[in-house]
């Protein structure tokens, strides 16, 4: 059995892994969004996942990749040798459940079970947005320190990696901006031009404001889509903050509080 402070540490590596771990549609780490339900450490080994999507009927897709996430990060920690993830109130969970707890490949499993689709041109398509949004975030972040056109479309990876930014997103996404150059080997040496198209196409400075203006409507569906999912996560699961005085009328009215809390202000 294990020692309350151990347990407790061990569950706050797994809470940290999860940051990792990704919203595809959102690109927001499904911790930040609240998708994460529960974690329990059986032992110094064992690990399970409980999880949970803003409604019954999310993608099966989104639902299977965040599964293989967490699952991916969980297993990546040295001491965890069993790590089960479950999937809650979906009309997919128990597919995706079985599915990702099997031990088969996950290409398999995901064409299985998603109509065919092959996951790495799911996965393409999901990182293309959140290169286009981190990228966004990094060149708004230029001009605002006052950098021309013509110094951005030219910066190589050294000359970025020098830039000290103030913005908190900008901090944010700068280190995720970079880790999805590297990862997709769009800018791996120092020389390499930061800023390309995910084609990996260079981006003219006649270009620039055209190119922004593309990225600005990613953001700005992605956002939309994150607040929308927050929103129904939170009508969905009653999440609602309560004032300092304890549940209101309209509280009880609105259905803002959960049956055991409703029962407890009853007593």
């Amino acid at each position: 059995m294990l020692v309350a402070n151990l347990k407790a540490e061990l569950e706050t590596e797994v809470w940290d892994c999860l940051d990792n771990v990704t919203d595809p549609e959102l690109d927001e780490p499904v911790t930040d969004m609240g998708f994460i339900e529960r974690i329990e450490v059986k032992d110094a080994k064992s690990v399970k996942v409980e999880f949970r999507l803003p409604t019954y009927w999310c993608s099966p897709n989104f639902a299977f990749l965040m599964a293989f996430g967490i699952r991916r990060e969980v297993t990546s920690l040295p001491w965890v040798i069993e790590a089960e993830v479950q999937l809650n109130d979906h009309c997919f969970g128990d597919k995706v459940n079985e599915g990702v707890n099997s031990g088969r490949a996950y290409h398999d499993i995901f064409a299985e079970y998603c109509d065919g689709a092959k996951l790495d041109e799911v996965v393409e398509t999901f990182l293309a947005k959140a290169f286009d949004r981190r990228q966004e975030t990094v060149l708004l972040g230029l001009q605002a320190l006052g950098h021309r056109p013509s110094e951005i479309v030219t910066m190589t990876l050294a000359e970025l990696q020098q830039v000290t930014f103030n913005g908190e997103e900008e901090l944010r996404q700068l280190p995720r901006y970079l880790d999805l150059l590297a990862v997709q080997g769009l800018a791996t040496e120092p020389d390499d031009l930061a800023f390309t198209t995910w084609e990996g196409h260079e981006i003219a400075v006649a270009d620039l404001s055209d190119h922004l203006t593309r990225l600005r409507s990613t953001r700005i569906n992605m956002e939309f889509n994150g607040a929308l999912c927050r929103g129904l996560a939170k009508t969905r699961y009653k999440e609602v903050e309560i004032g300092p005085d304890g549940p209101q009328l309209i509280d009880f009215i609105a259905g803002h509080v959960p049956p055991r809390e409703e029962a407890a202000a009853t007593d």
